[in-house]
């Protein structure tokens, strides 16, 4: 990743960013690179590790349930420990964590260092978010949320295409081992320099760590997740609808709580804070498109069209270019326009899933599809981020990073679990699997474009001056 120089806020010593921002952000593909390379790997992980079915789901969805359950926990660490403390001990957890996946000799030890490994990236991902709160200002912030923005899509993408390369490359007859090695030197360098470039603070000792809020959110997430990731491939048993009911239950408890508490997980000055909601809810959306989009698409490349776990990866590579083309560069269009763009961009990528069903049987018509969805998605996700913070003061940014990771998470589990088993359910999988699941993701991305419009309404910053 080149380095770049960024403006520093004029109220900060001024550190090294373009430094600071690489390594943060390279923590973050990792965390998210770790989502889907493991799906590449997961066969030959079952006949090494001879796995049964629910173990090999585990394998894969352990870490994202752990992931997804405490990155409120950890952006609220973040502010008690500090953030350079708290991403510093999340990245050296993960970092250890996978060299005990790529050394573990069951199934069994791997689910486990998978748990762990989630947990690490918990503590290290909502740091990012806080840290380019707290020391980026105005256009350099604007350009961190665009870059942030790109490493997401990126991550995505890469990982299946990583997972296809060292799992063929079968180096020196370890197999699957590589997709958790190779985090190992990439974290260790990032270890070390991040002890010269990350700025030191010492968190705020006295804010609570609110277990009621911590104990029940954690609860509701953890009943909400694990029926999506493994409710199909358990034929959505009965335990699945009533952890899903739980959910709902347990997340009211949690709010009644959070009124009461005196120091809330999610303060009431965040979730009320101007655009929040509608810009939390056009997020969640568009994740959860992006999510079924990249799950029902691999499901069809690899099983309709035949092509081997490498190449599907390598065809989302158009997908992946138009994000990072829009996201790094939507600050090029005129200020006026960075409000309407969101809901507008968002419609492309609707047009662009629509695009899909027409070209399904594959070919330059369907990568056509792929890079228009890329390119919509990307130019509305980085304003969608920069006004949905514009107003949450700098004090509250762990807070408000913990929220939108959450939600972004949340979402593509939602997106998966919903589209994915839309595209299941028309089995055999057909070309018209493919159609349908489009034509829905094209339905979802209009319902995520109205959820943007009020931010359209929005009275405030420039986005770059914000």
């Amino acid at each position: 990743m080149a380095q770049i120089t960024l403006d520093a806020p004029a109220s900060r010593t001024p550190v090294r960013l373009g430094r600071l921002l690489t390594i943060i952000l390279v923590g973050q593909f990792m965390a998210v690179l770790d989502v889907s390379v493991v799906n590449v790997a997961a066969p030959t992980i079952r006949t090494d590790l001879h796995a049964s079915g629910a173990g090999l789901q585990l394998v894969i969805a352990g870490y994202t349930i752990a992931y997804a359950m405490l990155l409120i926990t950890g952006a609220r660490l973040g502010d008690i420990l500090g953030h350079r403390t708290a991403f510093q001990g999340g990245l050296a957890l993960f970092t250890v964590a996978s060299l005990a996946c790529g050394l573990a000799g069951s199934t069994g030890l791997l689910i486990g260092f998978r748990f762990v490994q989630g947990v690490g990236a918990a503590l290290m991902v909502p740091q990012v978010m806080s840290l380019i709160q707290r020391n980026f200002a105005g256009a350099a912030r604007a350009r961190a949320f665009s870059m942030y923005g790109a490493v997401l899509a990126g991550g995505s993408v890469v990982g299946q295409v990583v997972g296809g390369v060292l799992v063929s490359a079968d180096l020196f007859g370890t197999g699957w081992r590589p997709v958790f090695l190779v985090n190992v030197p990439i974290g260790l360098v990032l270890l070390v320099a991040g002890r010269r470039v990350l700025p030191g603070d010492r968190g705020e000792r006295g804010r609570g760590l609110d277990l009621p809020g911590l104990v029940t959110l954690s609860a509701a997430v953890l009943f909400f997740v694990v029926p999506l990731v493994l409710g199909h491939e358990e034929d959505w048993p009965l335990w699945g609808w009533l952890m899903l009911g739980a959910s709902v239950v347990v997340l009211g408890a949690f709010v009644v709580l959070e009124r009461r508490a005196s120091a809330p997980l999610i303060p009431g000055r965040v979730a009320s804070a101007p655009g929040m909601r509608a810009g939390l809810a056009a997020i969640f959306l568009c994740l959860c498109t992006f999510g079924g989009f990249l799950f029902s698409l691999a499901l069809h490349l690899q099983g309709d069209l035949g092509y081997t776990p490498l190449r599907a990866g390598l065809f989302f590579i158009p997908g992946a270019g138009g994000f990072a083309l829009s996201s790094l560069n939507w600050r090029r269009v005129p200020a006026r326009w960075h409000r309407p763009m969101i809901p507008l961009a968002v419609l492309v990528a609707g047009l662009g899933y629509l695009g899909l069903a027409l070209f399904e049987s594959g070919g330059v018509g369907l990568e056509v599809a792929m890079g228009v969805a890329g390119l919509g998605l990307g130019a509305a996700f980085g304003p969608l981020l920069a006004v949905t913070l514009t107003h949450v003061a700098v004090a509250d940014a762990a807070d408000a990073s913990g929220l939108l990771v959450m939600t972004n998470q949340l979402g593509q589990v939602v997106g998966v679990a919903t589209f994915g088993t839309l595209f299941l359910s028309l089995a055999p999988p057909t070309g018209h699997a493919l159609t349908v699941t489009s034509v829905a993701l094209g339905a979802a991305a209009a319902l995520a474009a109205c959820c943007a419009a009020p931010l359209l309404r929005s009275r405030g910053q420039n986005l770059d001056a914000a």
